[in-house]
């Protein structure tokens, strides 16, 4: 028999259970301390486990010492994780965006594009400038402390789907997959990731829940974070469209909520195209500086054909080691969706991840970033955290214990130092 996943009724309040509309703020924080310490306790270990397991690799190897402050290097181990991508989201914070297309002569005769910052999204940009101003941390500092505090509310709201289909301890061990996933070491670094997560995951949340205004604003402020929150708005407008045909949720609210949810990607993808003169101007910058476009799914197929014979140098931006981790994914991905669909889950969750999976294995990129691209397919989670929690609390803590150990390799170092996150 299929199991499915569908939206069941809030349930009652309890008295002292601090959700009763006569509750006092004091019994409120214990209840939410209840629920959600040991969600936040299981995965700020793993995290923390992973990242000094990360940081130790980095220290023992020493090459970040050689390489390019900008391209994995730095003074210090740490300082690697405010490369690549974070050196961007650092000149944003400080000096803002300067949209143009600016063409550039190769020594063929080739033309390219010139690399400019509005190929990053403006949102956590946006709030590491006003960390910073309220702290006086320097980019650096705030963009870590918005990256960690995004990554545990990311976590929460993993949590709060998977526990509200499977239970407590599924929802645990969907919050631990979280931490130790492939692709996880941006979670901890100066990228956006961990943001877009958040804000993904309680998304579904609100749409599953029927707090539509609330998905709404979640996914505008998608949409201001990452391109591919293109699948997390279709996915809204696709619920609203179903919650309208069921008579569920009345009129005004759902169709607000697929209103307001593209406006912040459009609005920006608008702002630089205006600035660049050309309204296409993002997809041109990101072909022409960035090499990154929508091909179909043929430097996919290239690398999936590639990769298990060894053969490296077939296809574009070849990283042997974070190529066979981001086929490892690919496949793993391949295998959890019909996982996923036999168990009915609610529209949002198998649009936002189908078409998360198409955009980012349709377009032609560096492979080694799949891992991490990924990461947004959180609802994958949810057949495995369903399998996990027949296992005993303390197994199911080793086993994502030692998983977090080894992410250490597999998501940190291969990601940042032999790849490119």
């Amino acid at each position: 028999m299929t199991a499915t996943l569908s939206r069941p009724q809030s349930p009652t309040a309890r008295p002292g259970s601090g959700s009763g509309p006569g509750s006092r703020p004091g019994s409120r924080l214990r209840a939410a301390g209840r629920r959600h310490g040991p969600v936040l306790a299981l995965f700020g270990a793993l995290k923390l486990t992973g990242f000094l397991s990360f940081m130790y690799l980095l220290s023992s190897a020493g090459d970040y010492r050689t390489r390019d402050p900008r391209f994995g290097g730095g003074a210090h181990a740490w300082d690697v994780l405010a490369t690549w991508d974070g050196w961007w989201y650092q000149q944003i914070a400080l000096h803002g965006y300067d949209p143009k297309l600016v063409e550039v002569p190769g020594a063929t005769g080739l033309i390219t594009l010139e690399g400019n910052s509005a190929a990053f999204f403006p949102l956590y940009p946006a709030l590491v400038r006003m960390v910073m101003a309220v702290t006086g941390l320097g980019p650096y500092g705030a963009g870590m402390l918005v990256s960690v505090l995004a990554s545990f509310a990311a976590a929460l709201g993993v949590y709060a789907i998977a526990e509200r289909f499977g239970g407590r301890r599924a929802g645990l061990a969907a919050a631990g997959l979280w931490a130790v996933w492939p692709g996880s070491g941006v979670e901890w670094a100066l990228y956006s990731d961990s943001l877009y997560v958040a804000l993904a995951a309680w998304t579904c949340y609100t749409v599953i829940t029927g707090r539509w205004l609330t998905a709404g604003v979640l996914a505008f402020a998608a949409g201001l974070n990452r391109p591919t929150a293109a699948a997390l708005i279709a996915g809204v407008g696709v619920a609203a469209l179903l919650s309208l045909r069921r008579h569920e949720d009345g009129v005004p609210r759902p169709l607000l909520a697929a209103a307001m949810a593209p406006l912040g990607l459009f609005g920006y993808l608008l702002w630089v195209g205006n600035r660049m003169g050309d309204l296409g101007g993002y997809f041109k910058l990101q072909s022409g500086a960035w090499a990154h476009e929508f091909d179909y799914g043929k430097q996919t197929l290239d690398v999936l054909t590639s990769v298990p014979v060894g053969h490296f140098g077939d296809y574009l931006f070849a990283y042997p080691f974070a190529d066979v981790i981001g086929v490892g994914v690919v496949l793993l991905a391949f295998a959890l969706l019909p996982l996923l669909l036999r168990l009915r889950p609610p529209s949002i969750l198998v649009v936002h991840t189908v078409l998360t999976l198409a955009l980012v294995l349709g377009s032609q990129q560096i492979f080694a970033n799949v891992s991490r691209y990924l990461l947004p397919c959180f609802p994958l989670f949810l057949p495995l955290a369903a399998a996990m929690r027949r296992l005993s609390l303390p197994v199911q803590c080793a086993l994502l214990g030692i998983a977090a150990l080894a992410s250490g390799s597999y998501a940190g170092y291969v990601l940042f130092e032999l790849g490119v996150p």
